[in-house]
């Protein structure tokens, strides 16, 4: 058996940094649509496309481009019609 601590202590400098996590945050729903689009590229991989398919796939990459427009007029700061004031 060894004779050392069986857990090794987690360095601080591992740890994302607060302004890490924020840019984590402002980048999640741009992460989200593009996972939604994949999703729905990935199921056409096996069969032709359908009408359905087509629309999921549009409506998917509206929403990355919208997610992507928005998180550029945030990190802009610009304000979108919609937001708060």
């Amino acid at each position: 058996m060894a004779l050392h601590n069986p857990t090794t202590p987690w360095p601080d400098c591992l740890e994302p940094s607060d302004a890490e996590l924020d840019a984590i945050e402002t980048e999640m729903p741009v992460v989200l649509a593009e996972v939604e689009l994949l999703d729905a590229l990935i199921v056409l991989l096996d069969r032709p496309a359908s009408e359905f398919d087509g629309r999921r796939i549009r409506r998917a990459h509206h929403r990355v481009l919208t997610a992507r427009r928005d998180a550029a007029n945030r990190a802009s700061g610009i304000q979108v019609s919609g937001d708060a004031a």
